[in-house]
């Protein structure tokens, strides 16, 4: 089970663009749900699944558009979810589609979700929940969701596709009637988000005029305490110095739980720090355009120096004669 839900940042760029189209500052947005501005150029780094939710939750409420996430998913449509969506749409029918989505969003997209098909009476029920607690934003990345599966299936029925009624979580529906304009279809309240379709329509193949999708497989996500480390240290890489006790704070144990866990898998902050940067850095000094002092920047060190320092201590040679050797 996950210790802490985790999305790819794929979602934030439409996000900003939207912000910004309406005037809204997405500096502040960003700084509300704790997320550095450079997160933007970064689609594949993987984020808090909390933290998602309370961007979208903020964006929406910086522009006064509290269904801009449903507006966002069905603009971008299944395409955008890079890896997953690629694999949804590279099967021939739309069975194939959703089970593919189902079996894949924890590897490629997020982790703290359920996603899953149940067919009963004839009634088609696709369901989508988040596990991980956080409850700001749950119903707006409800329809972010809803607004991404809606746009699967149009991929194979057509264009003008609307389920027979859909279902969000939460004690009420903000802006219920224009939500019900946007995906088409009833909206109603219920324990989870879900669309309701026929279930003869899961059998539907794609249309001979859809182009096929490369099925890509993307890179796992992962979800054991190391492995969230890591991402954390990376997206913190992102605006500044990972710490452990900033680390700590956004799973949500203190430092000295953090420290007793990673010491009971043989390892340290400090040895993941170090493992994480020494990776990061081979990965800066094969791109030819960097500089030194750039890498070191952007790794958290104040002084060229004192990277150069470090990466002698890791690999025995320096930055600039390591990248001579690895051409």
């Amino acid at each position: 089970m996950s210790l802490l839900g985790l999305t790819k940042a794929r979602s934030l760029g439409p996000i900003v663009d939207a912000v910004e189209r309406a005037g809204g500052n997405v500096a502040r947005v960003f700084s509300r749900a704790d997320l550095p501005l450079r997160l933007i150029e970064c689609p594949e780094q993987l984020i808090p699944l909390r933290s998602q939710l309370c961007l979208l939750e903020y964006a929406a409420r910086e522009i006064g558009d509290p269904v801009l996430p449903a507006r966002l998913s069905l603009a971008a449509g299944v395409v955008g979810l890079g890896a997953l969506g690629q694999r949804a749409l590279a099967t021939d029918r739309l069975d194939e589609a959703i089970s593919n989505t189902n079996h894949l969003m924890g590897s490629l997209l997020q982790s703290s979700t359920r996603i899953q098909l149940i067919v009963r009476d004839k009634m088609a029920k696709w369901s989508y929940t988040v596990t991980d607690p956080c409850e700001v934003g749950r119903q707006k990345n409800e329809f972010l969701a809803l607004g991404y599966m809606t746009d699967l299936v149009r991929s194979f029925m057509g264009p003008t596709w609307t389920p027979l009624r859909a279902v969000v979580s939460g004690s009420q529906i903000e802006a219920k009637s224009e939500a019900e304009l946007i995906l088409g279809t009833d909206l109603s309240l219920s324990t989870e988000a879900a669309l309701y379709f026929p279930g003869d329509q899961l059998d539907t193949s794609k249309p001979r005029s859809a182009q096929p999708s490369s099925a890509s497989c993307g890179r796992p996500i992962g979800d054991d305490l190391l492995t969230c480390v890591e991402h954390l240290i990376l997206l913190n890489l992102l605006d500044d110095r990972p710490t452990i006790d900033r680390i700590s704070r956004r799973l949500g144990m203190s430092r000295r739980t953090l420290q007793r866990r990673l010491a009971e898998q043989g390892t340290s902050f400090d040895a993941v720090l170090r493992a994480v940067l020494e990776r990061q850095a081979e990965i800066m000094l094969a791109v030819p355009d960097s500089s030194i002092s750039q890498i070191a920047y952007q790794l958290g060190y104040t002084d060229p120096a004192h990277f150069t320092r470090a990466f002698i201590a890791w690999k025995g040679m320096s930055p600039r004669a390591w990248r001579l050797s690895h051409p």
